[in-house]
């Protein structure tokens, strides 16, 4: 069974990511992967290509994910700069909980 790995879209903070990483967690960043601009559409189409599971604040991710036959899973984050390590504890504790596999097609808020 293969472990979750993150994409953090360009509305997650830096920091999240680097809490992630102390974790060895694998996460990859809309401005490393040279997404910074970039549509949901083409981020989600990133995270799809990439196995890996978007992480986001945005809310239109909600519409976009009903027209996508599949999906590697889709973790909503509260808003708010006091919301870094809340997150990085919610997805290290949903890294530890659920497989890959387990995060297909499914929808988990923080």
């Amino acid at each position: 069974m293969a472990e979750i790995r993150f994409h953090l879209d360009e509305n997650m903070h830096e920091a999240v990511a680097i809490g992630l990483r102390r974790r060895f967690i694998d996460v990859s960043t809309t401005p490393e992967s040279g997404l910074l601009e970039a549509t949901d559409d083409e981020q989600l189409e990133f995270a799809i290509a990439q196995q890996r599971v978007l992480v986001t604040r945005d809310h239109d991710f909600f519409t976009i994910v009903r027209g996508v036959e599949r999906h590697p899973g889709i973790a909503f984050a509260k808003q708010g700069r006091r919301m870094i390590g809340p997150t990085v504890l919610a997805l290290a504790r949903l890294h530890r909980i659920f497989t890959a596999e387990q995060m297909l097609n499914r929808l988990e808020f923080l």
